[in-house]
């Protein structure tokens, strides 16, 4: 299991001391939650650019930005600059098929590895067909756009039926659940077939965090 810690409710006043102990807890990657305030209500646009060049700066863990925006195009270009491991896109943000298969492609072109998040509503049969192009489905556990949430458990059935369909097909991609994911849970969801997982609260709010992460792991 494979660990992104989320930086959304990391506190801007203290965020390089931050960084710098999540890195040394032993994270695989720096979660970037992207959100436009039309897409979901929260806007926190100008805090993940600053956050983004705070890492590039200071730290080599790899960057998962997760992009809950509506103009999915324009933000892909704003955060390709910090060379992230991947950039997520939201199969709801997108007009039609081909309005996804141009940002899979342009990311792509871009040496850069994507993904698409689904939130707790849509069938993941919705993306089938895009799973031979991309390398990563993100499946919302709780709604996109706030910290802090409790995980709906049904969303735990969608990650077994996409599991189920990756291995039936002998398909590449990896399964990232992101929302209300703590020591409690994480059982559930590894049981369920996710092989990355998002956390934030959990490890943030922790006494040790390099401890919640191995325990995650």
């Amino acid at each position: 299991m494979e660990v992104a810690t989320s930086v959304l409710n990391v506190e801007k006043e203290n965020c390089i001391k931050t960084f710098y102990n999540i890195e040394t807890a032993g994270t695989d990657y720096f979660h970037i939650d992207v959100m436009d305030g039309k897409f979901v209500e929260n806007n926190t646009v100008t805090q993940m650019i600053e956050y983004c060049e705070y890492l590039n700066s200071i730290t080599r863990v790899p960057l998962d930005v997760h992009l809950m925006v509506e103009d999915a195009m324009s933000y892909i270009k704003s955060f390709l600059i910090f060379e992230p491991r991947n950039i997520t896109v939201h199969y709801e943000a997108a007009k039609n098929k081909e309005e996804l298969q141009e940002w899979i492609k342009y990311i792509k072109d871009n040496n850069c590895k994507v993904g698409i998040s689904i939130k707790p509503e849509t069938k993941v049969e919705e993306i089938y067909d895009l799973l031979p192009y991309i390398h990563t489905v993100l499946i919302m556990t709780v709604e996109p756009g706030k910290g802090g949430q409790k995980l709906i458990e049904s969303t735990l059935d969608k990650i077994k039926e996409l599991k189920k369909y990756i291995d039936d097909n002998d398909i590449e991609v990896d399964i990232e659940a992101d929302g209300g994911i703590n020591l409690d849970n994480i059982e559930k969801v590894r049981e369920a077939g996710s092989n990355i997982v998002v956390a934030g609260t959990c490890i943030i709010k922790s006494e040790n965090m390099k401890e919640t992460i191995e325990k995650l792991k």
